[in-house]
């Protein structure tokens, strides 16, 4: 006899144990009386509806097995195991028992694995299939769409090969609807379907219907009588529409959450309206033409005045040090009633912020690195009815830190001394903020590691009040070793052949050679430069060449010089960034075809140049090759002949200075010189030549292009001569009166620094030539306007500017200012 019952129907547990009692006695009495009943003993197990799954692997899966005595709790727990392998729709549990015996029966039906993926996005498409599992997709595509449909393959492309997740098919659905309307699609559709395939599996489609972008035609303030609409909308990074292309209105739910939370509250802060609240925001779209109307809703509330201020918890720091950083004038103290106009200081929560984190600073430099700074802000309506916000920096300084050890980890290449010699601090110092972020921007300096690098770690060190200071470094390749192509404006296409080691034999060694070679061309360079002679703080550079050129630009002939040079540098009065460099040179030269003006003047067979020279420099750059922060200073001065010989006799004085200040940063994170960095770099340099140069026509200054001489961007090389410009210099000629013995240039640049190999700027330079010192005037200067890129490549640092000349005249002599596009190669920076 055969019967057969369910012990575990669908979605619903029953109490097993009595019904298989039930069974065994053959009644329903014993189920009535709810007597208990010995649970039984497994006969048979029997699976029914499997196909891609063997009997083997299900019951493994269940762990139920022949013999075994099962009660309602195994059942269960075999259920709940095979539901949660994600391998099922469903799966039911009956039982027979034919002849007595007991046999349980797992109906299960499995979930179709998903065997393609379908993605459309308006007459776009991408296939995503079972063997293709490494992410690549094959696209047809005949139109555009307004996002990629590579972020919606990236949510699901997981779930190919694997039974179909319904839950995780529509929590990515969710996911990707949402990317539409964050991005201004409010009115996006994403969809998700099933489809067979003929082996059992599923193709899932997702069809998404994206609809117009939103764009922003107007955004209208209410609530707001302190300020009007076009400056609160000033200070938002959503904007409506304008006239300009990138004026586009765009609108995205991330960008007006940030304004709502951030800017909008930043804005009335900063003016003492420190009640403000955004109320609500609305979008009013028209789904026809997509344009809307933002409404942002805000409570002003009133402007606060400062009141009183008082510093408590200070012992290392007198009251007087501290007010220094106070940022609204002299304070009231409590209590103090008399009338002043210091009342009427508005509250700025920008500035108070920012004068927390300098007091902060300030006790960090001094070694109380565990200070706990906290402002106190006391709202209170004062007499004349106006809000007052009374201030307090509570303070509790701690203990004095002192570095313990300084740790260098991750240099497998650099020597530990090369590092070092770039840390400011010392063990046994009093711990010092900047001067840790000073030690850290040197090291970056040093060009031997990746960037950004990670910022130091502080650890207490085992005394609970001293610190140990990590640097940690990943080291990267810095020799480079290129060929190929050169295109000088002044030497025509030639060669190159270079291999160049800043850091050889890993201790900051330099050595360099250059072969550039053509038919205008063959120039040998060789240099080594040593940063710590015997690792002492004495740099020494040798430099050796033998060049052969003739010009193009200009008809200034053949020249042949070989020669060399010896500099050494010593720390000026023990200081870390100012150094005094002395330097002797010698040089043999000879000057052959040219014009005959350039003949006449300056005849030279085998002549010589023997030279002296000084450098007083102080460099507090940081982020080089492309500084973005620091400054830098030299003065250097030279004697040639006299006393030393040699065929030329005069002197030079040369000045140059360079500032950066930073600007901010647009992205990146948290960590110290990620993102893209801003600055404002400034630059002035002015020389002199005095005495008689004699044949060598090349020390003297020439100006215009970007090649040769002194650099003036908007002009062609030797264009900007004593005697104003000259517009024959762009036809391939150099008048001999193109050269002189003074000169200014000055550049305010505005840079972008996207990473250390890759600098945008914007520029305006100006800059003029004298026929000599007494004719000096930096108020007579010709200008120049424009943009411009630089790369660091293998092939060595390339710049491309494009520069608008404003003062270029024509053969006519009336104005014809003009565009000059410049190309650079080498080591201009």
């Amino acid at each position: 006899m055969r019967r057969r019952g369910s012990l575990l129907p669908p979605m619903r547990f029953r109490l097993v144990s009595l019904l298989i009692a039930a069974a065994l006695t053959g009644g329903l009495r014993a189920v009535a009386a709810q007597e208990p009943a010995t649970p039984p003993q497994l006969d048979s197990i029997s699976v029914v509806g499997n196909a891609r799954l063997t009997r083997t692997q299900i019951l493994g899966t269940a762990g139920l097995a022949t013999g075994q005595v099962v009660g309602f709790r195994d059942v269960q727990r075999a259920l709940q195991a095979l539901f949660r392998t994600g391998q099922f729709d469903d799966v039911r549990a009956d039982y027979e028992t034919p002849d007595g015996k007991f046999v349980l029966v797992l109906t299960v039906k499995e979930r179709p694995v998903v065997r393609k993926v379908t993605v459309r996005s308006g007459q776009e498409s991408a296939d995503i299939d079972v063997t293709q599992l490494t992410g690549s997709t094959t696209s047809r595509s005949s139109g555009r769409t307004a996002l990629s449909i590579g972020g919606a393959i990236d949510k699901i492309k997981a779930m190919i090969g694997r039974p179909i997740d319904r839950a995780g098919l529509a929590k990515a659905v969710g996911s990707i609807d949402s990317l539409y309307h964050t991005s201004g699609y409010s009115s996006a559709v994403v969809k998700a379907r099933e489809l067979a395939t003929p082996d059992g599996g599923v193709q899932l489609i997702i069809d998404i219907s994206e609809g117009n972008r939103v764009a922003v035609s107007q955004i209208v303030i209410d609530g707001n009588t302190r300020f009007s609409d076009k400056e609160v909308v000033k200070h938002m990074a959503t904007r409506p529409e304008g006239f300009w292309w990138w004026q586009k209105g765009r609108y995205e739910d991330n960008r007006l959450d940030a304004d709502v939370r951030e800017r909008l509250p930043g804005f009335y802060g900063e003016r003492g309206y420190i009640d403000f609240q955004v109320r609500s925001d609305t979008l009013q779209v028209d789904s026809a033409t997509g344009k809307a109307v933002l409404h942002v809703n805000v409570d002003e509330g009133k402007p606060y005045y400062v009141g009183t201020f008082e510093i408590n918890g200070n012992r290392y720091f007198s009251r007087d040090e501290l007010l220094v950083l106070y940022p609204f004038g002299v304070p009231r103290a409590p209590g103090e009633t008399r009338d002043t106009a210091l009342r009427e200081v508005p509250f700025n929560r920008a500035e108070w912020d920012a004068a927390v984190e300098k007091v902060g600073t300030l006790y960090r430099n001094n070694g109380y690195i565990y200070v706990a700074v906290t402002p106190s802000e006391t709202r209170r309506m004062g007499p004349d009815g106006q809000p007052r916000i009374d201030l307090s920096w509570n303070i509790t300084e701690g203990s004095v830190a002192t570095i313990n050890k300084i740790n260098i980890v991750g240099n497998d290449v650099t020597h530990e001394r090369v590092i070092r010699e770039a840390v400011v601090l010392l063990p046994g110092d009093v711990f010092s903020q900047d001067r840790l972020i000073r030690s850290y921007q040197n090291i970056a300096n040093l060009g031997f590691f990746q960037q950004p690098m990670p910022f130091p770690d502080i650890d207490p060190s085992t005394n609970g009040v001293d610190v140990d200071v990590t640097f940690r470094v990943e080291e990267r390749r810095t020799g480079n070793f290129n060929f190929g192509a050169s295109l000088g404006q002044g030497t025509g296409v030639g060669g190159f052949f270079g291999i160049e080691e800043p850091n050889l034999f890993g201790r900051g060694k330099r050595v360099r050679f250059q072969w550039q070679f053509g038919r205008n061309i063959n120039d040998f360079t060789l240099s080594y430069t040593d940063p710590a002679i015997k690792d002492s703080r004495v740099s020494g550079t040798l430099t050796l060449f033998n060049s052969r050129q003739r010009f193009t630009v200009g008809d200034l002939g053949r020249r042949r010089q070989e020669g060399g040079s010896l500099q050494f540098g010593f720390p000026f009065f023990g200081s870390r960034y100012t150094r005094i460099f002395a330097s002797y040179g010698f040089q043999r030269i000879k000057f052959t075809g040219g014009s005959t003006d350039l003949r006449q003047r300056f005849n030279c067979n085998n002549c010589s140049r023997s030279t002296v020279g000084a450098t007083l420099m102080r460099d507090t750059r940081i982020g080089l090759p492309f500084a973005i922060g620091g400054s830098m200073t030299s003065i250097q001065t030279e004697v040639n002949g006299g006393f030393l010989g040699g065929t030329g006799r005069y002197q030079k004085l040369e000045m140059e200075g360079r500032w950066y200040a930073p600007l901010g940063s647009i992205g990146g994170n948290p960590q110290l010189g990620s993102g893209v960095q801003l600055v404002l770099g400034l630059t002035a340099k002015s020389g002199f030549v005095f005495g008689d140069a004699g044949p060598f026509f090349t020390e003297l200054y020439s100006m215009g292009g970007t090649q040769f001489g002194i650099p003036l961007r908007g002009y062609d090389e030797f264009s900007i001569t004593p005697n104003g410009f000259d517009p024959r210099a762009s036809g391939g000629t150099a008048q001999p009166d193109a050269f002189g013995k003074a000169y200014s240039a000055f550049t305010v640049e505005f840079g972008a620094r996207i990473s250390q190999s890759v600098y945008l700027s914007s520029f305006l330079d100006a800059g003029n030539i004298y026929r000599s010192a007494r004719q000096y005037d930096p108020s007579r200067l010709f200008r120049g306007a424009g943009v411009g890129a630089a790369l660091i490549t293998p092939l060595g640092p390339i710049g491309l500017d494009l520069g608008y000349g404003f003062n270029r005249v024509g053969l006519n002599g009336k104005p014809d200012p003009g565009w000059k596009l410049h190309f650079k190669l080498g080591n201009f920076f």
